[in-house]
């Protein structure tokens, strides 16, 4: 008899078990949720990887990422990063700058998705899950309709009006010059001393280096950099400094 009671415990000890062990494994419903719980923290983690730049010189977004990229970059929580960075830079001008009015206090901005968004492109190129294709992206550009970025057109104007000289400094071509400053003005951008685009002689180099060398240039000319806003790493890194740097999101695409 007490073989018979241990016999019986057992087993329901066992069922319980099996029980719980498909509770756990095999329930559909609980490993779809767990699967998808499991994937929005990956691709999640990924993105913020890009950001803090440890993931680099990628070509395209992981395809089972793309429409966790694609929800991001189109949400308010995009929207509220891109602010609170831009609240960042306001607090650092209202203590940083003892401008001496002398025409050499400035400040850089990159132009695609930092000034205007190029995200209507994307929406309708994988976004980020195809290889950039130059000439189509290019062609797009020519149409001069990319919209402005609220958060960046009102700090623009803020610097503006503060007395610094403002240079945007893009890895488009040169070719794209009349297109852009269209662009730049129908949106409401003007009074930028310089715009600067990558001629035939710097379309070879690393859009770091070469982004490097427009900052020399400035420096050399006695221009005291202020900060720089931007949305890629290339935009902010490389010798000589800026004094700050404040970079937008943007894990769509990555430029070197």
């Amino acid at each position: 008899m007490a073989r018979k009671i241990v016999l019986i415990l057992a087993l329901t000890c066992l069922c319980i078990g099996l029980a719980a062990a498909d509770w756990n494994i095999l329930n559909p419903i609980w490993n779809i949720n767990a699967r998808q719980d499991s994937l929005k923290n990956y691709c999640e983690s990924w993105r913020i990887n890009v950001e803090l730049n440890n993931i680099r010189e990628f070509d395209v977004v992981p395809q089972e990422c793309v429409a966790h990229i694609k929800k991001y970059m189109t949400s308010s929580q995009y929207d509220a990063d891109c602010q609170r960075a831009i609240e960042e830079v306001t607090l650092y001008l209202s203590r940083c700058c003892s401008l001496k009015g002398d025409g050499k206090d400035a400040w850089i901005f990159d132009v695609d998705d930092t000034l205007i968004s190029t995200i209507t492109y994307f929406k309708k190129h994988g976004f980020g899950g195809e290889k950039v294709n130059s000439s189509s992206l290019e062609a797009w550009m020519e149409e001069s309709k990319a919209p402005a970025l609220d958060h960046t057109f009102k700090l623009f104007h803020d610097i503006k009006d503060r007395g610094m000289k403002i240079f945007l400094v893009s890895s488009r071509k040169e070719t794209l010059r009349s297109a852009t400053v269209d662009n730049l003005i129908n949106v409401g951008y003007h009074g930028w001393s310089r715009l600067f685009l990558r001629g035939f002689e710097d379309e070879y180099m690393h859009v770091e280096q070469y982004k490097s060398q427009v900052r020399k240039t400035l420096m050399d000319q006695g221009y005291r950099i202020w900060g720089i806003v931007g949305d890629q790493w290339s935009s902010l890194k490389g010798l000589p400094e800026a004094k700050r740097t404040f970079k937008l999101p943007n894990s769509i695409y990555y430029m070197s």
